[in-house]
């Protein structure tokens, strides 16, 4: 048989697991390409190679332009790419998940749909971020209620610390420069955070848009993974980033976004913080090309087996 050009398929078990991986790399203006089993990145200062099995989620800029190989071992790799849009931000494309059980996925989709099981997902979210208060029989109402008076509090207390000043939160996706620099800070820093996160749950093999706080967005569990850590990543990075005055926010916020994602283990936190939300207590993480068949009811049997039997018609 004539064998097939080009590197062979990376083998799922080879990967890094989402938690140990670097958390994301931005570039813009160069060509994205693949040698061997890395990413390369090439400008007129040279080129970069990225160990694709490591990496989380590949951000790609303004003037990127990404080859079909290229994406072919991201997607091999379980790498999320994103493409943020020229002052704007958007979200086109993920690679596989790095899961191959759907344990978590349907133990999500089993949780949002049932209304209890929902409630505790979204009061469990938000005890994470009021570890001192009982919130065990707090409508979704009041928790909101709560969650905005912190945010509140939380962008006056660093407006104070820094010195910078805060009116609103107030942008627009279609036009960056439009709004105020600490503005564009948050943009950048939320931006990241809702690309490593989203990283995280694709890889863990869950569906980004089945939220249990947001709601009928393609993207709705990654916007709720992604406010348990707002506060202590992206809210005081962006006030810490328009103190200094940076030449390019947009750039000085990614990079201490980057850092402070890598000194605060947060790939780890996230993929934990995942498990736990949708199975508390499970320890198993994930199975390995583990199939089964629907046997009725709660019950599974073997995938593989033939199960015909002699029996009339």
């Amino acid at each position: 048989m004539k064998e097939i050009p080009g590197p062979r398929p990376v083998d799922i078990s080879e990967l890094v697991r989402a938690q140990d991986r670097l958390s994301f790399i931005y570039v813009e203006r160069c060509v994205v390409h693949r040698s061997d089993n890395a990413i390369t990145a090439t400008d007129e200062r040279g080129t970069v190679h990225i160990p694709a099995a490591t990496l989380g989620a590949l951000l790609l800029g303004p003037g990127s332009t990404v080859s079909h190989q290229a994406m072919v071992l991201m997607a091999e790799s379980g790498s999320t790419a994103v493409w943020i849009g020229e002052r704007g931000v958007r979200y086109y494309a993920h690679g596989r998940g790095l899961a191959e059980s759907t344990r978590l996925l349907e133990a999500q989709a089993a949780a949002v749909t049932n209304q209890r099981e929902r409630l505790r997902v979204a009061r469990a979210m938000y005890e994470m971020r009021f570890p001192d208060e009982d919130i065990s029989t707090a409508s979704m109402q009041q928790l909101r209620g709560r969650e905005g008076a912190r945010v509140r509090r939380l962008y006056r207390e660093h407006a104070e610390r820094t010195g910078v000043t805060w009116s609103k939160r107030d942008y627009d996706k279609a036009d960056f420069d439009s709004s105020s620099e600490i503005n564009q800070a948050l943009s950048a820093a939320t931006a990241c955070l809702y690309g490593i996160t989203h990283a995280v749950i694709i890889a863990l093999g869950c569906s980004p848009g089945l939220g249990f706080v947001h709601t009928g967005h393609s993207r709705s569990f990654v916007f709720d993974i992604a406010d348990l850590y707002k506060a202590e990543i992206a809210i005081p990075i962006a006030f810490d980033v328009v103190r200094e005055q940076p030449e390019d926010i947009g750039s000085a916020t990614r990079h201490a976004v980057r850092d402070a994602v890598k000194s605060g283990h947060i790939l780890a936190r996230c993929a934990k913080d995942v498990r736990q939300l949708l199975i508390p207590g499970d320890t198993e993480g994930a199975d390995w090309n583990v199939v089964h068949l629907w046997d009725g009811g709660n019950r599974t049997v073997d995938a593989g087996t033939n199960y015909h039997v002699d029996v009339p018609w």
